[in-house]
């Protein structure tokens, strides 16, 4: 796990959709999307729902976003 792939899963979720995200985090839209595969695949569960018009978080993924948001807020601290 990394931070990046931290920032990515809280970038995703907080604009909605994988590419307003990877425009915010100034990465190619399939680099983010990649990198967040690689983040599931690594801890064998899917954070995020992937549909047409947005990704929303799945019960796992509302647990890794707010600890990744709790481990981001303490990185910058």
């Amino acid at each position: 796990m990394e931070l990046h792939q931290l920032r990515y899963v809280v970038a995703v979720v907080r604009t909605g959709n994988f590419s307003w995200a990877a425009e915010q985090c100034h990465v190619s839209q399939p680099s983010l999307s990649q990198q967040i595969q690689k983040l599931e695949e690594e801890l064998g569960e899917r954070f995020l729902d992937r549909l047409r018009t947005c990704a929303r978080l799945t019960p796992a993924g509302a647990t890794l976003h707010a600890r990744a948001v709790r481990i981001l807020a303490e990185v910058e601290a």
